[in-house]
């Protein structure tokens, strides 16, 4: 990406810090302003994901989701106040990245991502972060971003546990690490075994941090790597993770080219019955 406009006065003060940072420079705060990043879920990872892009002046930031506030969300949901209970989420999160940072535009998509669409909600984004709370959209958002040739920083939670990791095209995909999904039911959901309140804001703002590095091109990323954070323990592990050449979806013999139902791929509807 070549950054072409010019910072005025006001972004040159508000973006200081960053502009000091001879890795980053106006150049890169220049490429920040011009990059969009699209956001699966306001919740509890695309709430600092989302609050961290917006503070460093990502320009333009697309959040898909369909829920409502719930008061249980507040325990980590930075996005969310109490005072937005009932609320849409997209239409809370625009409010609150708003108040943070009026110089970033906040596009807003209250619908669930499916295969009908997700190709489209990504067309015009540069990066896309997964905040998926569930297996199926998981598989859904890795198929599509790969298919639309987009970098996918993926973060997960659960209990005490995260997981972080980048995935660019040609470099391996969520399905080299994780072929099959687990048997409906295996693995709990948050909502079924919880999830410490401050792991989602240490998860989210590692993936933030991979996000601004794929903008500006600094530094090494994760991608090949899956880092695993326990943070009863405060233990931080790394797995190298490779592209499987079997892979279906980016592997040498390629056999899925195109989105499927993910409900099913899951295990989670049945498999329908030719008539």
């Amino acid at each position: 990406m070549v950054a072409t406009q010019s910072l005025t006065p006001y972004q040159v003060q508000r973006y200081s810090r960053h502009i000091i940072m001879p890795q980053v420079g106006s150049k890169g705060q220049r490429k920040l302003l011009e990059s969009k990043v699209l956001i699966i879920g306001a919740g509890g990872l695309g709430s600092p994901v989302a609050i961290y892009l917006a503070l460093a002046g990502v320009g333009t930031i697309g959040i898909v989701d369909y829920d409502t506030v719930d008061v249980t969300n507040l325990q980590r949901q930075t996005l969310h106040q109490n005072a937005d209970i009932g609320r849409s989420k997209v239409e809370s999160a625009k409010e609150t990245l708003l108040a943070y940072n009026p110089d970033v535009t906040v596009n807003t998509y209250e619908v669930p991502i499916t295969s009908e669409n997700a190709m489209e909600l990504m067309a015009d984004y540069d990066v896309i972060v997964s905040g998926a709370d569930n297996f199926a959209a998981r598989y859904l958002i890795n198929d599509a971003a790969f298919l639309s040739g987009k970098p996918l920083v993926d973060g997960s939670i659960l209990i005490f546990d995260g997981r972080a990791t980048t995935y660019i095209p040609g470099q391996g995909c969520y399905r080299c690490v994780f072929p099959e999904p687990p048997p409906p039911g295996e693995v709990p959901s948050c909502a079924e075994a919880g999830v410490l309140g401050m792991l989602p804001g240490l998860v989210g703002s590692i993936q933030a941090t991979e996000v601004t590095k794929v903008l500006i091109g600094l530094g090494r990323t994760l991608t090949g790597r899956l880092l695993l954070i326990d943070a009863l323990d405060m233990d931080f592990r790394e797995v190298k993770i490779r592209r499987n050449p079997d892979c279906p979806l980016c592997g040498d013999s390629p056999t899925l080219t195109e989105l499927i139902d993910y409900e099913i791929f899951c295990g989670l509807a049945p498999i329908p019955v030719p008539s």
